[in-house]
């Protein structure tokens, strides 16, 4: 798919790993709509690159907020033809402590709930707009990217539900690709590993350099701007489908 044909939903696009890719979408000639809970953040966004960005308040768990967000994108650019899915949460919690009991299970349902069923929520809601798309010259109607963690193959103590939701976005990223390859939808994951995000923001900068020196190489924290190169490169590859990619610089996480 040529990016400045892209009509992208970004859920959690107002900040972190979804504002670098609709900042991405937008350089290379594309429309892109925010979804997210960030209202402040993603109307400063939009306002910003107006005229090739739009902002709606949206829960992913919800399905009517969804469907209306899904909606207001279509009204305004005409289609969807690509998601990318970064909105997540994330906690430190062990299964059973001697201090703190066991893990509390509400806590484990929403990690879960916000990860792996909201990101299905949006990826089956837009399927369905996207199936009414005419097809490119490749027979493709659209593109899926929903996002993973290395901590799906390599969860550390304390990230229980974290790891258990990113593992499910892993695990269903080939059926999805096959439920929806007669449509000309391709579906894709992407794993990153210590990325620069608002999760690491309130860090000392010696805690960052300490947890960017984890990484063999490049000995740093990722860049956002990395994940969104990369989604780029998917969107534009047609032969490229249900696969799972980290984006790593090659660590492999320890206990702790």
């Amino acid at each position: 798919m040529n990016m400045n044909q892209v009509s992208a939903v970004v859920t959690g696009g107002a900040s972190g790993l979804g504002e670098a890719t609709v900042r991405e979408i937008v350089k290379q000639g594309g429309k892109a709509t925010i979804l997210d809970v960030q209202v402040e953040k993603g109307q400063d966004l939009a306002e910003e690159l107006k005229g090739s960005v739009t902002f709606v308040e949206t829960d992913v768990t919800d399905q009517t907020s969804v469907k209306q967000a899904l909606n207001q994108a279509v009204s305004t650019y005409g289609s969807i033809n690509t998601v990318v899915n970064c909105a997540g949460i994330g906690n430190a919690e062990k299964t059973y402590s001697k201090s703190r009991g066991p893990h509390k299970l509400e806590n484990f349902s929403r990690v879960l709930e916000v990860n792996l069923l909201g990101s299905f929520n949006v990826v089956r809601l837009a399927a369905e707009k996207m199936s009414q798309n005419e097809a490119n010259e490749e027979e493709e109607r659209g593109v899926i990217i929903n996002t993973a963690s290395v901590a799906a193959f390599e969860g550390q103590i304390g990230q229980v539900a974290y790891s258990a939701s990113k593992g499910g976005i892993v695990g269903m990223t080939l059926p999805l690709a096959r439920d929806l390859s007669s449509f000309g939808i391709r579906v894709l994951t992407i794993a990153p590993g210590l990325v620069d995000t608002p999760l690491f923001a309130g860090l000392p900068e010696k805690a960052r350099e300490s947890l960017g020196k984890m990484t063999p190489f490049p000995q740093r924290l990722g860049y956002p701007k990395e994940y969104a190169m990369l989604a780029k490169s998917l969107i534009e590859n047609p032969l490229m489908n249900g696969e799972v990619i980290r984006l790593d610089g090659a660590i492999r996480m320890q206990p702790k």
